[in-house]
């Protein structure tokens, strides 16, 4: 019985040292992507862009919704002027206009959801080759030292300690930057 509980104690020894051991060769690092990311011109540069595409459609709805926003009230004081008899005369004619402002409402509201999802494309399109050649650096950067695992130490990350060999100067200047 003895040499039994021996037994079991010497294995038990030698699988918590093997663990130990396997563990202690793991090397593990951190980067702060986002704070990579926001430092990187050409992610300053796609901004922009987006921002001056932004400002195109921004300024292109704006001029609609004054147009209409004029032939409404062009249509209201026109109305308010006519007698009862010249409303009744005219109702076709004022419906008619009430329909082409609804129609001019939807048109605006269409093109507000278009610009959205356009600029929600235009940005994936951009941020891609961003975020593949970030990816890329970090990998590079991280086999040339050894390490393992990378975790992303950006807020809200997951990350609550990130003392550990911090990439971001080495990635940061793997990135040219």
């Amino acid at each position: 019985m003895m040499r039994n509980i021996r037994t079991i104690m010497v294995v038990l020894a030698l699988i918590f040292g093997a663990t130990s051991m396997a563990t202690a060769q793991v090397k593990v690092a951190h980067i702060d992507v986002q704070k990579l990311l926001e430092e990187m011109p050409e992610r300053k540069a796609a901004e922009a862009q987006l921002k001056k595409l932004e400002q195109n459609y921004t300024a292109d709805i704006q001029a609609s919704i004054k147009e209409l926003q004029t032939k409404a009230q062009t249509y209201q004081n026109e109305a308010a002027s006519l007698s009862e008899a010249q409303l009744k005369a005219r109702q076709a004619e004022f419906e008619k206009k009430g329909e082409e402002i609804q129609t001019m409402e939807n048109n605006i509201r269409q093109a507000e959801q278009n610009a959205r999802q356009t600029l929600l494309k235009k940005r994936q399109e951009l941020v891609e080759p961003i975020l593949k050649k970030v990816k890329a650096a970090i990998e590079k950067v991280a086999k040339a030292q050894g390490i393992h695992y990378v975790l992303d130490s950006s807020a809200g990350s997951g990350v609550i300690v990130a003392s550990g060999t911090d990439l971001y100067e080495s990635v940061k200047k793997e990135l040219k930057f």
